[in-house]
């Protein structure tokens, strides 16, 4: 069976989300908005990651100048949190449980499919940017397990044939953005 899968999937790179390019000055009005609050840091990397869609390095010296803390620092809290990426998400990002729930149910399976038919493993994107893979450790919909998030929406009882049939409308999506 695995042996039939068509090749990893192949998309023009085109946006689906709402994220917008680096900016240094719009990266600096996100800080600014955020500086005062209390805790500043997450905040404020919560919302470069909602703007841009991921932290970009050169939002590391701005951040650290403006709480007066080390670019290390900084850092070291982007790289503990997973949901924080230093690089663009592709257009599409698809989050599959990995909990023990959803490993119960045929997690493992699903994974193992959608890491063939993408050509990516975990945390990767696709060469052309199009999907994004990731796992995540609970969706909290175990009674439907497995489970998955398509673009923030959430998926029950998914199986491969149900993620080829989901990545498939990724792909009706995806033809019908225009760049």
């Amino acid at each position: 069976m695995e042996d039939s899968l068509p090749e990893p999937m192949m998309m023009q790179s085109k946006v689906l989300h709402s994220y917008v390019p680096w900016s240094d000055e719009l990266a600096g009005s996100v800080i600014k908005g955020k500086v005062t609050e209390r805790g500043a840091l997450l905040p404020i990397l919560h919302g470069l990651s909602a703007t841009f869609g991921y932290i970009d390095p050169r939002a590391i010296p701005l951040v650290a100048e403006a709480l007066n803390l080390s670019e290390a620092e900084v850092f070291g809290v982007i790289t503990f949190y997973k949901d924080f990426r230093s690089e663009p998400p592709g257009a599409s990002v698809i989050r599959l449980c990995q909990a023990e729930a959803c490993q119960s149910m045929g997690a493992d399976r699903v994974a193992q499919h959608a890491k063939k038919r993408l050509g990516i493993g975990f945390g990767e994107t696709t060469p052309d940017h199009a999907v994004t893979l990731e796992e995540v450790f609970c969706l909290g919909n175990c009674a439907l397990s497995p489970a998955a998030m398509i673009d923030g929406r959430l998926v029950g009882r998914v199986d491969e044939e149900r993620f080829d049939k989901l990545l498939g409308e990724i792909v009706t999506r995806f033809a019908g953005v225009t760049t």
